[in-house]
């Protein structure tokens, strides 16, 4: 079942700021632990920015000052604030959450960011 839903990607200018959310499921386990993480074309996945519950935030150095990550309101839900956004932040972005149980995790569909003038 769909447990982690992503939305909020898009084409944006170089420079330009984006938004991408994540909302998990109802029945998800008990996550401890909300990140981002993308993959460009032709490269491997990488992780973008943490946060856990109750814990401070960390980021890739290729998005530190540019990029915040945030739990949201509701519960289970994470966002992402881009902003100065760079070609080099082109790749398709996937919500991941890790729970308590460490052996617990689940992963969005993913949304795909294009940055190009």
């Amino acid at each position: 079942q769909v447990q982690l839903v992503e939305s909020g990607g898009g084409l944006v200018q170089p420079g330009g700021s984006l938004t991408l959310s994540c909302a998990a499921s109802a029945s998800i386990f008990a996550i401890y632990a909300m990140a981002w993480h993308r993959q460009a074309p032709g490269k491997q996945r990488e992780l973008v920015a943490v946060i856990p519950s109750g814990g401070r935030a960390n980021y890739a150095d290729s998005v530190k000052g540019r990029f915040t990550i945030s739990r949201g309101n509701a519960k289970n839900t994470v966002n992402l604030q881009m902003n100065n956004l760079k070609p080099e932040d082109t790749a398709v972005y996937y919500c991941y959450a890790v729970g308590f149980d460490p052996t617990l995790v689940a992963w969005g569909q993913g949304t795909l960011v294009t940055v190009s003038s």
